[in-house]
């Protein structure tokens, strides 16, 4: 196992999602008494969410919003919500039905990678140019953002590594963050891990993704990193390299090897890249808000994921049900277990939730300040998620033995608050239950 580095004192700093709030938020949950959680009947006892998201559904803000929340690793698990899989429609949103996850994704592919280490494959900390050399002398921007010029690129001071490219501290950026000509030439050289719909929507023109894995990252190898590897947390396409590390290291597909080695061991049946033209009738909608009105982007007669994509997204590409994510989460409350079988070592699990930034990386004025990062998943206290940029969310913790997670559909996942209070909500239910 090749887990070079890694300090085991950092295990327990986990984190629930988004903001700040989250530090002592992560702190009440872990006080939260397991043994008298999963004793106690708990279906009346989630008022704040249910609150929460029945107000969404009663002012159609959303067509549906639908919550999972379970405790240990049985399979019993409590659902908030509902709603219809589209607006007018009379389908009924629930356990199978099929969301657009996006950036859920990264912890997956996070997993996947551990696997990789578990098994020797890769290292913690071994360059990225061990496995693809095109990367061995990469160029860095001196003013972020600023133009790709001579004069403006540096060598990389360091190599970089699988840690991060697992945490965001490689250097590299991404279409979605980055502004000016870097953002220009990643869309124009179709360095665009990512999909929305089948429609040209304004605003959201992002170029056409090249054709492959390989080509996604050679072309990333061409241009200059944004910040210099090891220094910083900047949110980036790093996952979605690592889907092309994962392919060159098995020999096979990285979509397959997703498949083989994590869905179908751990019973993830409805999990794909591409939705089945069978399971049509099972996907949502997605909307876009504008002035609070709810325009269609992608139906599911039409989506995009129907269509093959141009190569497997393993950052934001992943259509999942709420039933197969739960089953991803129970997993890896299970330490690596489900159902009684072994998907991935303990130690893979442990290190993967735990905060492994690179011991000089700063998140100073980033999204995750003050917290830590594992494998595709934010960090602290007992708890480690991520959500996703159609407005789901979901995070485990390991203090209160708990898994839960929000699924809904629309763009942009900032136009509501419901994806960064959800966790907030979970905790305020989960501490009102201790004196119960």
């Amino acid at each position: 196992m090749a887990y070079r580095d890694f300090d085991i004192a950092q295990i327990s700093r986990r984190s629930l999602l988004r903001g700040g709030a989250y530090l002592g938020a992560a702190g009440a949950l872990a006080q939260v008494p397991f043994s008298r959680a999963i004793a106690h009947d708990y279906s009346g006892q989630w008022p704040n969410v249910t609150a929460a998201v029945e107000g969404y559904l009663r002012d159609n803000k959303v067509a549906n919003m639908f919550v999972t929340l379970g405790f240990g690793l049985g399979q019993e698990v409590h659902t908030i919500g509902g709603g219809t899989l589209a607006v007018g429609g009379t389908a009924q949103a629930g356990m199978d039905s099929l969301y657009r996850i996006y950036s859920m994704t990264k912890p997956i592919t996070g997993m996947l990678t551990m696997m990789l280490i578990d098994d020797g494959l890769l290292g913690l900390d071994q360059p990225l140019a061990d496995i693809l050399p095109a990367f061995s002398k990469m160029m860095v921007q001196k003013v972020y953002d600023g133009p790709i010029t001579e004069d403006n690129l540096v060598p990389a001071e360091r190599p970089i590594t699988i840690r991060q490219l697992l945490t965001h501290t490689a250097g590299l950026g991404y279409g979605i963050v980055q502004k000016g000509p870097i953002a220009k030439a990643y869309e124009a050289r179709g360095l665009i891990p990512g999909q929305i719909s089948r429609l040209p929507i304004p605003g959201l023109g992002r170029g056409r993704p090249v054709g492959s894995l390989a080509e996604f990252a050679e072309g990333l190898s061409k241009l200059p990193l944004v910040l210099q590897p090891g220094t910083k947390w900047s949110y980036s396409v790093s996952l979605d390299l690592l889907g092309r590390v994962i392919e060159v290291v098995e020999q096979k597909p990285f979509d397959q090897v997703m498949r083989d080695r994590l869905f179908e061991p751990t019973g993830m049946d409805s999990t794909w890249f591409q939705v089945p033209a069978n399971e049509t009738a099972r996907l949502t909608a997605n909307y876009g808000v504008i002035n609070e009105t709810l325009v269609p982007i992608d139906l599911a007669a039409t989506s995009i994921y129907l269509d093959r994509p141009a190569f497997p997204f393993g950052g934001a590409g992943l259509v999942s049900s709420p039933r197969d994510y739960d089953r991803f989460q129970r997993m890896l409350l299970g330490y690596g277990t489900i159902d009684g079988r072994r998907v991935m070592g303990e130690l893979a699990v442990r290190v993967g939730t735990s905060n492994i930034l690179p011991k000089n990386a700063t998140t100073d004025g980033t999204w995750v300040a003050g917290q830590g990062f594992g494998a595709g998943g934010r960090v602290t206290g007992t708890g480690f998620g991520w959500g996703g940029a159609a407005g789901t969310s979901a995070f485990i913790d390991y203090g209160a033995q708990l898994r839960a997670a929000l699924f809904t559909q629309y763009m942009p996942s900032d136009t509501y608050p419901i994806q960064t209070e959800f966790p907030d909500l979970v905790v305020k239910d989960l501490v009102a239950m201790q004196g119960n």
